[in-house]
């Protein structure tokens, strides 16, 4: 006689839900609970680490905390970087605001490489190319007098329409 206790009573969704296991279970030659068992255990055999609901919801929840502080990091450092960026353009024009420099000045290759490729280009889109905020006026100015410089050696020549690399 069976025992009683080792009984689990499982309502499907559908009364085709129950047919199809039945199907399957005697495709198989085995009795639907026999089926049942296999295909569970199955299961989970394959999924080893498995988890209840419970503890997938707390894992998720602490990954989601865990991107968010990624997030919030890496946020922070974009701002750093741009910051360092920012200076980092404004100490290699430092050479081109001097008016009575002396020595040797380093072309910004940005500037030549958009001039080559562009063919022509007007100051704006150039400033937007180079990444130069318009309202920072010591890097235009930086800009605008190294094209100067680059027009006076005969690399470069301004028309209407902007900027144009003769090389």
């Amino acid at each position: 006689m069976p025992d009683k206790s080792r009984y689990v009573y499982l309502y499907l969704p559908t009364i085709e839900d129950k047919q199809r296991w039945q199907n399957l279970a005697d495709e198989a030659g085995v009795p639907l609970s026999k089926f049942i068992i296999e295909v569970v255990e199955s299961k989970l055999a394959d999924e080893s680490d498995f988890k209840p609901r419970g503890e997938l919801v707390l894992e998720i929840g602490k990954l989601r905390e865990e991107c968010r502080e990624l997030r919030d990091d890496l946020k922070q450092k974009k701002i750093v970087l741009e910051k360092y960026e920012s200076e980092l353009k404004r100490y290699r024009s430092e050479a081109f605001l001097e008016d009575k420099f002396e020595g040797a000045r380093k072309f910004n290759k940005e500037i030549i490489a958009i001039l080559k490729r562009s063919g022509v280009i007007d100051s704006y889109r150039l400033l937007d190319e180079l990444g130069i905020d318009l309202n920072e006026a010591d890097l235009v100015k930086a800009i605008s007098r190294q094209l100067e410089d680059l027009e006076a050696f005969g690399i470069v020549t301004s028309t209407q329409r902007g900027w144009k690399w003769v090389g």
